[in-house]
């Protein structure tokens, strides 16, 4: 399991077997768990009961455990998950779908734009996604208006038509019929006796994350990365712009250290959106950014008894994987703080942002400008940009790459494909190509061996860089928790710290 295509003599049995404890659907594809004593073989996040470690072998693909002898689990249907061995769920088509229908892909394309973009006939897709999840892409974009709406009449004060088109549905109509047979209520009995005044644009939400979650230390490295005009942050709090598909916006999270208890707790973010369908998407953008989905427990007992990540763990428990907003976003920045430090890669970065970046009105102070997309910057003469000739070049020809679909970071292609397309780009090398798989694609795996940070990290905590590096395979399958870690300890004092 790597960041790459894996061989598969690379399947390590007891990190799989940790992924399988961990029941972690982003391994789902990776790998299949093959039971000795059922004859069945399953994905890693089966509900099931986990097996003994005695009992399993661990196959790169549904047809090798076939071939094996093994037949399909009936509970998580192995076997539906199409394509190759290293998928995992954000990279088979099933996961894939499910990521853009959070994004309200189906409500502003329909099946055809969803289809098109994982790759799939409509038809072929509709039959993945049902025999995968139990129900095609229609039923799932419904299902997702209907959560969101609920979610916005129980924690805002919209109004209901309000909340009808921030969640995505074409009518108040249709928005009534819904709730009543999903919920088997109407909106004003989920709302209760509590009434408020409308606030068009403006939306305030609690977005649910496992707990432990070290939300301060999430903000010291957002604040360390702070792109001027596109960020800005302050005591407990960081906010940025959003690009989103019906017109800019923008959102703040309350960022704080969230207890070891209960098992889930809430983050408080505020939304100014241009146009309230786009309530959904910047929601589902946020959740990524947060790192919400990850299992912070299981990241800790994975490293529990290591003699470096373990101590860092428990320093600074429910440590965050900081997600992107916009994918082609954090290939651009990550390809011009190539080799430079982080405070000079922010200002060539705020630089280019000022020149090139869309000019947007928002209530935040700070919040002047959209980050430049795709299209604006394949067209940018690279001499013109503040930065050597040959990383101007290699900054234009991707933005040129991301703006035609030769290189697509919406969670829609197979990850293994990206990170090729990526690496096939002139001026754009391994580091680049794992940290943008890290934080564009979700990748809980990835390592930089060659990062100086990491090196200097290592050397500060008193151990040797080389024997560390050696031996990275035992944090796997969640190395890029363990390099956030190591990132964790050269964080400097934040505005999360002097508060």
């Amino acid at each position: 399991m790597t960041t790459a295509a894996p061989h598969r003599a690379e399947l390590d049995a007891e990190s799989c077997y940790r992924a399988v404890k961990s029941r972690d659907r982003r391994f789902d594809g990776v790998f299949y768990t093959a039971v000795r004593t059922t004859g069945i073989y399953c994905r890693p996040s089966c509900p099931a009961r986990t097996p003994a470690f005695r009992n399993v072998t661990f196959h790169p693909s549904a047809a090798s455990a076939q071939a094996a002898g093994f037949r399909a689990c009936k509970r998580c249907l192995p076997d539906a998950t199409p394509g190759s061995p290293d998928w995992d769920v954000s990279a088979t088509a099933a996961g894939r779908a499910m990521r853009l229908i959070a994004d309200g892909v189906v409500d502003r394309e329909g099946v055809e734009g969803l289809a098109r973009r994982v790759g799939y006939t409509p038809r072929h897709l509709t039959r993945i996604v049902t025999a995968e999840l139990g129900a095609g892409p229609l039923a799932l974009a419904r299902a997702r208006r209907a959560q969101t709406a609920r979610v916005l009449i129980e924690t805002t004060e919209l109004s209901y038509a309000d909340v009808a088109f921030a969640s995505g549905f074409s009518s108040v109509r249709q928005f009534n019929d819904t709730l009543r047979e999903v919920y088997a209520s109407s909106p004003t009995e989920l709302r209760g006796r509590r009434g408020g005044r409308a606030t068009t644009g403006t939306v305030t939400m609690r977005l649910g994350v496992r707990t432990p979650f070290a939300g301060r230390a999430l903000l010291d490295f957002l604040a360390y990365h702070l792109v001027p005009g596109v960020e800005v942050a302050g005591p407990g709090w960081y906010a940025r712009t959003l690009d989103l598909p019906h017109g800019p916006g923008t959102v703040r999270v309350e960022l704080d250290d969230l207890p070891q208890s209960p098992q889930a707790a809430f983050v408080t973010a505020t939304f100014e959106l241009a146009d309230l369908r786009d309530t959904g998407a910047a929601l589902e953008r946020t959740r990524r950014l947060l790192d919400a989905d990850c299992d912070p427990l299981a990241v800790a007992e994975h490293f529990a008894g290591d003699p470096v990540v373990g101590p860092l763990v428990r320093d600074c428990p429910g440590l965050r994987v900081p997600g992107q907003v916009d994918g082609d976003e954090t290939a651009v920045r990550a390809v011009v703080g190539q080799q430079v430090s982080v405070v000079g890669a922010c200002t060539v970065t705020g630089r280019i942002v000022a020149d090139h970046g869309r000019r947007v009105s928002t209530s935040t102070p700070g919040l002047t400008h959209l980050f430049p997309d795709a299209a604006t910057l394949a067209v940018v003469d690279p001499t013109t940009l503040p930065m050597p000739r040959a990383r101007g070049r290699a900054l234009v020809g991707l933005a040129a790459a991301l703006a035609d679909g030769t290189v697509a970071l919406d969670r829609g292609p197979d990850r293994a494909a990206v990170r090729s397309a990526l690496l096939a780009r002139p001026g754009v090398g391994p580091w680049t190509a794992d940290y943008v798989a890290m934080r564009a694609l979700a990748d809980p795996d990835v390592f930089l061996p060659t990062d100086l940070g990491v090196r200097n990290a290592l050397t500060r905590l008193g151990h040797d860089p080389s024997v560390v590096v050696a031996g990275q395979d035992a944090w796997r399958p969640w190395r890029s928790y363990a390099l956030m870690h190591l990132w964790n300890t050269l964080m400097p004092a934040t505005t999360s710290k002097e508060s």
